[in-house]
């Protein structure tokens, strides 16, 4: 018979309790479970002190009494609910990590999608709603990843507890005051700019898709360049004219970035995202811009830069730790305590939190840097 995930945290500890360590092959065993499943699950009593997890090995937490196991917190009969425009490419890690969070908590998980359909979001939240779910986490199908004037009151007018996760609201706009956790895409952004400015480059192109993602990375790349005393690069066309196709996006990045190669001073470019930049990078080499010599490139979200015959330096945000956290608050509002919290004013005593997760510059050889080589 499959146990519960809380049966099964109930077992660990009970025998990691009485025998103060075993190696965690050895009681994946002896428990009949999946080397996977017993890493996750020591992993989440871990990141609750109730175990600690040392080189192979989990162990009761020093000075913890082993007389009797520490109440762990549980949201068993809680549903969350999680409308996402889709779980593939980007949001797949984004509700891996709202999954996970969600189930070692002992609730359970479910999703609606909106597939970016107008109006789409509204309607899969209430019938995840009249579904049973208690909270929502909620990622609008906002062009801009933030909502226009008048657009996005329905997610203000819930009964239930709402988290925003990888979204936002401008500054007066009601929706303002959700809970919200997403990436800082301009942090990252800024970052991108920063390293290649520290190879050397004065110019650095900005070539981006039409997406939720796209005004924050200008407002990172913009802010970098001007802080850094960098040289303005006039911006892509489709920064003013959004592509009518994928092919026509890819022929007019390819323009674009060849010209600026041309004009003899631009001699790297930032590029979201890395599925385009695998696309883009062989044509820019049959035009005879050679990568990273002629042109460096940092793509933008890490999906599969690192599976690029050229592999890609790129930016990758922390999209598993963007779902876990918005989880958590979600929780917190539902009435479970995070047992790492030691903030007593937290989200359960109705502070509103503003997360931004800082993504992380993963550098291989596109960018030229010498530590790539290494």
């Amino acid at each position: 018979m499959r146990l519960h995930v809380d049966q099964r945290h109930e077992r660990v500890l009970e025998l990691v309790r009485e025998r103060g360590s075993l190696r965690v092959a050895e009681l994946a065993e002896e428990l009949g479970m999946s080397a996977v499943t017993l890493r996750r699950d020591v992993e989440a009593l871990a990141a609750q002190g109730l175990v600690e997890r040392l080189h192979g090995a989990v162990v009761w937490p020093s000075g913890q009494s082993r007389s009797a196991p520490a109440p762990a917190p549980s949201a068993e009969g809680l549903v969350v609910g999680m409308v996402v425009p889709t779980t593939e490419y980007y949001y797949a890690d984004v509700v891996r990590g709202a999954r996970e969070t969600v189930e070692a908590a002992g609730a359970r998980l479910t999703i609606g999608l909106s597939r970016y359909l107008p109006d789409e979001d509204a309607a899969q939240a209430r019938r995840l709603l009249s579904t049973g779910a208690d909270g929502l986490l909620l990622t609008p199908s906002w062009e801009r990843g933030c909502p226009e004037q008048g657009e996005g009151l329905w997610t203000v007018e819930q009964k239930t507890p709402v988290v925003l996760v990888e979204r936002s609201a401008p500054l007066g706009h009601p929706a303002a005051r959700l809970d919200r956790v997403r990436s800082d895409h301009a942090h990252g952004a800024a970052e991108a700019v920063a390293h290649l400015a520290g190879l050397g480059h004065r110019a650095i192109a900005l070539a981006v898709q039409d997406s939720p993602t796209a005004p924050r990375l200008r407002v990172g790349y913009r802010a970098a360049v001007e802080a850094l005393g960098l040289t303005p690069v006039s911006p892509s066309p489709l920064d003013e004219a959004p592509s009518r196709s994928e092919a026509d996006r890819f022929e007019r990045t390819l323009e674009y970035l060849c010209q600026g190669v041309a004009s003899g001073y631009v001699t790297a470019a930032i590029v979201h995202s890395d599925a385009d930049a695998i696309v883009l990078i062989p044509r820019l080499q049959a035009r005879g811009v050679r990568v990273p010599e002629d042109l460096a490139v940092i793509a933008y979200d890490d999906e599969v830069a690192s599976l690029a015959d050229l592999p890609l330096t790129a930016v990758a945000p922390d999209k598993h730790a963007v779902g876990a956290a918005a989880a958590r608050l979600l929780l917190a509002r539902l009435g479970v305590d995070d047992p790492g919290a030691t903030d007593t004013t937290g989200p359960g005593a109705g502070a509103r939190r503003h997360l931004d997760i800082l993504p992380t510059l993963r550098v291989r050889v596109s960018c030229g840097a010498a530590a790539a080589a290494s």
